[in-house]
């Protein structure tokens, strides 16, 4: 008889759960070109979405709730004011008010570059262009709605500008809510959460006394919260790389524990053992970068490394197998999933450790493993850290040799959204060009397959995606395989088959609830039924070791993200510590 899905090992060792690594240079990701080519695209978006806001208010809404019930909150507040609270508001409303921010994002900056050892010129270029955008989208605003300030007893001059949006809220929200990015991310200890919380605090201090002084609507500071917000999101997405706000590790150099740690023999230089080979896509990575890794390389050791670039015939399989028959002793894979995977493949088995530097647009593995996604970052906290064998998962089809997947594969939505993402959107916008690309493909249509899942029976279901995972969570921090994890010996099966606003809305509920609770059913105790929404549940999740998937019609198929040869047929196996990558010492 079958049995249920083998119980998963303890915690993943090298996985530090939500780490950003904020690097400590000055080094935008790929380039400072692209990345504000990305920030000027997604602010002219931002822009576009809060003047729509404004015109709806302004315009077809201003009959509906809750701008009905406006005029009767700032009236509520006029006669709610005392002297006490006046003169606490006037300080509230100060700490938002021009030069104050001007002076705050000022000496924050300076005192970024000036007072740390080595200076966080890209922190203190988050805060800057983060204000500066902010206020740059306010002014746009402002022109294009125009929106009368409340009918109540003002206690501050009337600005100029239009009510809708509050900049005084938007201001605060763009310089505290930055400031509060970088200390949740910077310090350490219990002062990291209160510090981080009274300044998230700040921008909600702001509004509630520009509501209570009559300045603004109701509707007029929460816009300013969402301008500063989306400014904060927009600018930290390309120049912090990740949007997640934890306690970043500390990659001071420690070069006598990293001697320790990777052991001697692969730090001889540029002859036997300590050979190391950096395999580089140059698509995705210039002069700039090379030479950056390459001073990475020399600090711990690897005075002379080969630099050996992919090319679209060879995406970094066979220059991987070649370093390994010279003899490299560590492997750094610098590209995007794509070169991951290919490097993979040739390393499996082979014991040789993998330094991952995430230069691509997913980066999904380096995102599950909790790696810096700044290239240096990730290259000098891989050499401070510890080799872990990982799992690679093993997958074949018709017109598909066997291969190697580090992060995950699939069919149907997730692989027709691969399909029609194009490389330029991805170059210019990052992972945001797979959301939209996955609007256009959300109509792909249903198809029916037979799973069977190691010695159990084959099931009959109907799918719109079909997701094998060695990792669980994809980009902008989606889980969508919640119990998966690079070490335990198991592949995950996600199969999404929504049906109608119903099945959709069911569907994300699930997935951002972390899946369903408890144990994964195995194959044996699931019905064989053609109903893919099973019980009215439009996902479920399988374990397994080995799947064989089979399609009645042809299907588009992704490895790692990268589109491969359209089937109707996948087989699928988990190959227990395959790959060894030098990964950052464990939590806090």
């Amino acid at each position: 008889m079958p049995t249920a899905a083998p119980e998963r090992p303890a915690e993943f060792p090298g996985r530090r759960p939500g780490t950003d690594r904020v690097g400590r240079s000055f080094a935008l990701p790929r380039g400072t070109g692209r990345a504000a080519a990305r920030i000027g695209a997604l602010t002219v978006c931002q822009g576009a979405v809060m003047v729509g806001c404004g015109l709806l208010i302004t315009g077809p809404a201003r009959g509906l709730w809750p701008m009905t019930v406006e005029d009767d909150v700032d009236e509520g507040l006029e006669n709610a004011r005392t002297g006490t609270l006046t003169t606490l508001s006037f300080f509230g409303s100060e700490a938002g008010n021009t030069l104050t921010v001007i002076a705050v994002t000022v000496l924050a900056c300076a005192g970024l570059i000036l007072i740390p050892r080595l200076p966080m010129w890209r922190q203190a270029a988050f805060l800057a262009v983060a204000v500066s955008l902010q206020s740059l989208v306010f002014l746009v605003i402002t022109e294009a709605v125009d929106r009368h300030r409340p009918e109540v007893h003002r206690l501050d001059a009337s600005p100029p500008t239009s009510s809708y949006t509050s900049g005084h809220t938007g201001a605060a929200t763009a310089v505290y809510g930055g400031l509060a990015v970088l200390a949740l991310s910077r310090l350490r200890g219990p002062w990291r959460r209160i510090v981080g919380g009274l300044l998230l605090v700040a921008p909600v201090v702001v509004a509630l006394a520009r509501l209570y002084r009559g300045m603004h609507h109701p509707t007029d500071v929460m816009g300013g919260l969402v301008n500063g917000s989306l400014s904060l999101l927009i600018v930290g997405r390309a120049l912090l790389t990740d949007a997640t706000v934890t306690a970043a590790a500390d990659v001071s150099p420690a070069p006598s524990s990293a001697s320790t740690r990777t052991g001697t023999a692969t730090r001889t230089g540029a002859s036997g053992e300590g050979r190391a080979a950096v395999i580089i896509n140059p698509t995705v990575t210039g002069a700039a970068d090379r030479e950056a890794l390459r001073g990475i390389l020399d600090r711990h050791g690897y005075r002379a490394p080969v630099f050996i670039e992919t090319t679209a015939e060879d995406p970094g399989t066979g220059q991987t197998a070649g370093a390994l028959r010279d003899g490299a002793g560590l492997v750094v894979v610098c590209g995007g999933d794509g070169t991951l995977r290919a490097a993979a493949d040739a390393l499996a088995g082979s014991g040789v450790p993998l330094a991952v530097v995430p230069c691509g647009t997913g980066n999904l593995l380096a995102r599950n493993l909790g790696l810096p996604l700044s290239p240096t970052d990730a290259l000098d906290a891989a050499l401070r850290g510890t080799p872990h064998r990982l799992d690679l998962g093993r997958i074949e089809g018709d017109a598909l040799p066997a291969t190697h997947f580090a992060a995950m594969s699939g069919a149907g939505l997730d692989a027709a959204i691969m399909e029609h993402t194009n490389d330029r959107a991805k170059s210019v916008l990052g992972w945001p060009a797979y959301v939209l690309a996955g609007i256009g493909t959300l109509r792909t249509p249903r198809m029916r397959l037979t799973v069977r899942l190691d010695d159990a029976p084959a099931l009959r279901r109907t799918a719109r995606m079909v997701l094998i995972g060695n990792v669980g969570t994809v980009q902008g921090g989606t889980t969508l395989l919640p119990a998966a994890r690079p070490d335990d010996g198991l592949l995950d099966l996600l199969l999404l088959d929504p049906r109608g606003i119903g099945g959709w809305t069911r569907a994300l509920a699930t997935l951002v609830r972390g899946g369903a609770k408890g144990v994964r059913p195995s194959a044996a105790d699931t019905p064989s039924t053609e109903d893919g929404d099973r019980n009215g549940v439009p996902v479920e999740f399988f374990t397994f070791r080995r799947a064989e998937l089979a399609f009645d019609s042809v299907q588009s198929r992704e490895l790692d993200g990268d589109p491969v040869t359209r089937g109707r047929r996948l087989t699928a196996e988990v190959r227990p510590g395959a790959l060894t990558v030098l990964l950052p010492a464990g939590g806090e």
